[in-house]
């Protein structure tokens, strides 16, 4: 049944291999679930849950600094709202197109639900890349993007937020639109400013979270963070503040990437360097061997996992860490894998990490601090609060460990014990399952 269900995804969905490969994984892993209730399978539970309640594809144009008129697609795609109002990041990079757009939504339904806040799944963005592009042109882009979305989205309908190539600058002119347009100040996209409307810890969520999480899964591998070697992919906010929660805790994180190379420096990177040229001056990763000559820089991203370490952490993009760097790190001893992006290790990789008894996190569990998060500001907004960063990063450390907890409890009572990905798919899906069993055939 579940490989039947698979094909026709396949076939629906020509070359989106990405969210093929999305499917393929919960399919496999709640195969068991529907064998358990059969009431779920006579309502096609997995089979509807595979289809999209709503795609949005639209046109973007708007004019460069020259005056010339540019034109990109814009997506959103509203997955499923079982649970709560579709919520999910929107991506501006030009890798963007329906297929990946499908895959982070998907995703987004099960580690949304894990959360155990009221969040349905969804996910959107353009094929726009900010890089290079003036205050101005973003601006622009950002305002022509909106006139559109807002016709979808609201703070109890569907509440975007930011992902790769959109942060705090984009959200900002976004919202600007929004505002303009409705009438309305509302929660409608997360990941805005302190002045109005943000939450502290957002900026720090996801890499704070992913160590929360990570944190579980060295417990109870009778292992400890603190003199651990870290190697971290990206350089972005989730690579950034994992970098800041390690050392904060006792780990020496050695490596740090883009997507051009990797920088490797022996005495543990110096984040403050990393925060300036990324955060403030919008700089390459190897710009670093400016101000630390004793650093090494190398190109090609992917060679950052031959660097030797105890813990692997991927927070850069789908699929970096392949059968070929899950065996490196294996052969050079790594004994946790916990993933900070979206599906960053391939099925064959997962594999590798499992066969070798590596502790592994997988993205929809131990990356969810960003959207838990982002469902705190929602709360925030709905009550016209605004917490103390205390408030916020404690609740956010118990979420990560409820999520741990979930995961673990599902796979071992599916008698996978220690299989977090075939524990946190089998969580998530099955409180979506009884939710969307209760509201009928809709």
């Amino acid at each position: 049944m579940v490989k039947q269900i698979v094909d026709e995804v396949i076939k629906r969905n020509p070359g989106e291999v990405e969210f093929h490969q999305a499917v393929q994984e919960v399919a496999e892993s709640v195969a068991p679930v529907l064998e358990k209730h059969p009431e779920f399978k006579k309502a096609r539970i997995l089979e509807r849950i595979v289809e999209p309640e709503r795609q949005i594809l639209f046109r973007v144009p708007w004019t460069d600094d020259k005056g010339d008129v540019r034109v990109n697609r814009g997506f959103r795609i509203e997955f499923n709202s079982a649970i709560g109002p579709y919520k999910g990041g929107l991506r501006f990079h030009p890798s963007v197109y329906i297929g990946i757009i499908k895959f982070l939504g998907f995703e987004q339904i099960f580690k949304n639900a894990l959360t155990t806040l009221p969040m349905g799944g969804g996910k959107g963005g353009s094929d726009f890349d900010p890089k290079g592009k003036s205050d101005a042109e973003v601006m622009r882009f950002c305002q022509s993007f909106m006139t559109e979305l807002q016709r979808h989205i609201g703070a109890d309908t569907d509440v975007p937020a930011g992902d790769i190539g959109v942060g705090g600058r984009e959200i900002g002119f976004m919202y600007g639109q929004y505002k303009r347009i409705k009438n309305v100040f509302e929660g409608v996209l997360t990941g805005k400013g302190l002045d109005w409307g943000g939450s502290l810890v957002r900026t720090e969520a996801t890499g704070y979270g992913l160590i929360y999480f990570l944190l579980e899964m060295l417990k109870d591998a009778g292992k400890n963070i603190k003199g651990s070697t870290v190697v971290i992919s990206g350089s972005g906010n989730v690579a950034i503040y994992a970098t800041e929660k390690v050392q904060e805790l006792g780990g020496k994180v050695v490596a740090l990437s883009d997507s051009n190379g990797y920088i490797y420096d022996k005495d543990g990177i110096n984040l403050k360097t990393v925060q300036q040229l990324k955060e403030v001056e919008r700089k390459r990763i190897k710009e670093y061997i400016k101000h630390h000559p004793k650093a090494v820089y190398e190109e090609g991203c992917d060679n950052i996992w031959k660097v030797k370490c105890d813990i692997a952490l991927p927070c850069a993009t789908q699929n970096e860490i392949d059968e070929r760097s899950a065996k490196k790190l294996v052969e050079n001893g790594v004994w946790a894998v916990a993933e900070g992006a979206n599906m960053p290790s391939t099925p064959e990789a997962i594999k590798v990490f499992l066969k070798n008894k590596v502790a592994f996190g997988p993205a929809k569990a131990a990356n969810a601090g960003g959207v838990a998060t982002s469902g705190l500001e929602m709360t925030q907004n709905s009550q016209r609060l605004a917490w103390t960063f205390e408030e916020t990063d404690k609740y956010l450390n118990r979420i990560m460990k409820d999520i741990y907890k979930q995961s673990k409890g599902a796979a071992e009572e599916y008698g996978q014990p220690g299989n977090l990905v075939v524990g946190a798919n089998i969580a998530g899906f099955s409180k979506v399952a009884r939710a969307m069993l209760a509201q009928g055939i809709v």
